[in-house]
């Protein structure tokens, strides 16, 4: 019980939309910031506890062509999108059932990079549930809003990662 009240003191864990979740009984793909990275978890939770199935980071997007001058990028929105379009697909091959979404304590105000990944899952094929006006504009996504135009090298990554 301790633990509890730390966790929701030091907003580390909102238990009454977590209760929420694990009363669907539905897996769900977890979706965390850090200061340098996107982490994105396929976790499957049974009796309340968690087991996750696979993972996904942003750094993976360097196997992909993601360029090294855009390194510290990988947080960027142009990165959520694809990180979140990896996952999809990953999804789907693994041909695992189709997942809920749980942003944890990430605030999810509309065009931000929570709904950047969002997308990329629902252009990866997942079918779930959203709001298009939420999603950034395409501009935004494709990185025509980086320091140099990311769009061609955006497209190669896109197509890389639909090949494997």
């Amino acid at each position: 019980m301790r633990i509890q009240k730390i966790r929701r003191r030091e907003f580390k864990t909102d238990y009454k939309k977590r209760i929420s979740l694990l009363k669907s009984e539905k897996p769900r793909v977890v979706f965390r910031k850090t200061n340098r990275y996107i982490i994105s978890q396929y976790v499957v939770s049974q009796e309340a506890k968690d087991k996750a199935i696979f993972g996904i980071t942003s750094k993976e997007l360097l196997k992909y062509g993601w360029p090294e001058d855009y390194q510290g990028s990988l947080k960027s929105i142009t990165a959520c999108y694809l990180t979140g379009y990896l996952m999809g697909k990953k999804i789907l091959e693994k041909k695992l059932e189709t997942p809920i979404i749980d942003f944890g304590m990430i605030r999810t105000e509309h065009k931000t990079k929570v709904h950047s990944f969002l997308k990329g899952l629902v252009d990866s094929g997942l079918k779930i549930k959203h709001d298009e006006k939420t999603f950034p504009e395409e501009e935004r996504i494709v990185g025509k809003k980086l320091k140099k135009d990311f769009s061609t090298k955006f497209n190669e990554i896109k197509l890389k990662i639909n090949k494997k």
